[in-house]
């Protein structure tokens, strides 16, 4: 077992990776839910290369403390991810309507969980032109062919994603600390959302056909990401006299959508990493330079050519 601190580096979470910011957040988020105690804080060793996330906490753990307390915060959020038997995001503005407001109710009896995930999902306001369907979260990346974006939500967070021998639970926590503590392997076969850009797996740079060498992916990344996710809300905004869904830290232009995240340096909360995220002013060089932030990155979502599955490029600076 480590020693305990109050200061972890998170060396597995390399900064130009959308899966490895997602899951930081998601592992803030988780961390709020289990152990409030803790008053977990993020921010970034600019000092230290190569650069990487440090998560602070009030009082000493191990990390052995730190991936049994996430996985207790995964296992108290996951429940959110409960999607009444649906496995793909596709739903009128009347079915997101009357979703949205069943989440509402349950936040005002006490449990937002639902609410802060959906939130980030869909909203009834913004739908497609000439389609009877609102526009989707644009970190929905699966619903073509057979994929489902849903069905691997709920997948990656249930006790069952991890096959093999011994303790669920136990698995987990093992999955959570190499995702977070280790440079990333890759070596789970579990869902993914398509979120890590090495998973644009093109022929041109592959020994094999990539439908022969089946990619694998960080199983604990997933895990912590899809819990993040709830933190990235979509709001409906007007685009080309049409309302359409903006995310938070999201932009499109004439190349596409994007999501820019800030690289700050005194740990701050997730409230205020969100803050940071919606700053009008985020993707302005030296604009957030007063509020800690000393650059920021940027990733793009694209299709590969010949390809029927979109992909995030890894960040550049913006």
């Amino acid at each position: 077992m480590t020693e305990p601190v109050d200061e972890h580096r998170l060396e597995g979470l390399e900064p130009d990776h959308l899966l490895a910011f997602l899951a930081l957040l998601g592992l803030l988020r988780v961390l709020d839910a289990a152990r409030p105690d803790w008053h977990p804080r993020a921010a970034w060793q600019l000092d230290v290369a190569p650069l990487r996330p440090f998560l602070k906490l009030r009082e000493p753990a191990s990390q052995e403390m730190m991936a049994e307390a996430t996985v207790a915060g995964v296992r108290k959020l996951a429940k959110a991810h409960d999607f009444g038997g649906r496995s793909k995001l596709k739903l009128s503005p009347g079915e997101a309507r009357a979703l949205l407001a069943s989440t509402v109710e349950e936040a005002i009896k006490g449990d937002g969980t639902r609410a802060a995930l959906w939130s980030a999902l869909v909203s009834d306001a913004a739908a497609k032109p000439k389609a009877d369907a609102v526009d989707r979260t644009p970190f929905c990346l699966l619903d073509v062919a057979q994929t489902s974006f849903l069905k691997s939500l709920a997948e990656v967070v249930s006790p069952d994603a991890l096959q093999g021998r011994g303790d669920r639970e136990k698995r987990l926590v093992h999955a959570i600390a190499r995702a977070l503590f280790a440079p990333w392997r890759r070596e789970d076969d579990t869902p993914s959302f398509r979120w890590d850009p090495v998973e644009d797996s093109r022929h041109a740079y592959r020994w094999t056909a990539p439908a022969d060498d089946k990619q694998g992916v960080e199983h604990g990344a997933n895990v912590l990401a899809a819990i993040g996710l709830p933190v990235v809300t979509v709001v409906p905004s007007q685009r080309n006299r049409e309302v359409r869904l903006q995310a938070v830290g999201g932009d499109v232009s004439a190349e596409g959508f994007s999501f820019a995240w800030p690289i700050w340096r005194e740990p701050a909360s997730l409230c205020s990493i969100r803050a940071l995220l919606s700053h009008p002013g985020l993707r302005i060089p030296g604009a957030l330079a007063h509020l800690g932030v000393d650059h920021v990155k940027v990733a793009r979502r694209f299709t590969p050519p010949g390809s029927k599955y979109m992909n995030y490029s890894f960040a550049s600076d913006a």
